[in-house]
Formats: structure tokens, C-alpha cells, sequence
């Protein structure tokens, strides 16, 4: 997955969900900002977890440094996309 979704962070996080966790688009579509991720979605474990954070800094154009990830980042879809916007706008 190359494309450049614009840098619109809630497409890219949904793209890169679908892409990396291989979910349908009928469900990730469906995801709110309260949709539960980590713990909620078998195919999200630590090694998808590396995979999404790699692949979210290539859609978007950003940096991920480790002291920036911790436990409530993956908690929620609405975490996810507050984070993504969050360092793209930085």
C-alpha cells in the first residue's frame, strides 16, 4: 500500500487497519471512535501493532518515536485517529 490518502488521517488509519489487520472494508468502515482494537480484534497483536505503526508513518508522512506509544494509543479507533492527526498537523 503506496498511495498517499492526501494526508487524511481517519482514510489512512482505516486503510492501514484494513490493509495490514486484513479486514473487510464493510467492517472497518463500521468503526466508531469508541470501536475497541487492541484485545477486541485478534488480528490486531504486537507484531501487527509494529506493522501499523510503519505503515501509518508511510501513508502519512510522519515519525512514530517509541516513547510515543503506550497502551491507550491502540485502545480505540478514536485514539488511533486522534493520534494520527495529532503528528500530522505537528
Amino acid at each position: 500500500m503506496s498511495e498517499n490518502l492526501d494526508l487524511i488521517p481517519e482514510a489512512a488509519v482505516r486503510a492501514v487497519l484494513q490493509d495490514i489487520l486484513g479486514l473487510s472494508a464493510e467492517q472497518v468502515s463500521a468503526f466508531t471512535a469508541d470501536t475497541e482494537l487492541f484485545g477486541a480484534l485478534p488480528e490486531l497483536d504486537s507484531m501487527a501493532v509494529a506493522s501499523l505503526l510503519t505503515e501509518l508513518e508511510d501513508q502519512l508522512g510522519i515519525m512514530i518515536e517509541d516513547e510515543e506509544i503506550d497502551g491507550e494509543l491502540f485502545e480505540t479507533f478514536g485514539n488511533l485517529v486522534a493520534f494520527a492527526e495529532m503528528k500530522v498537523s505537528a
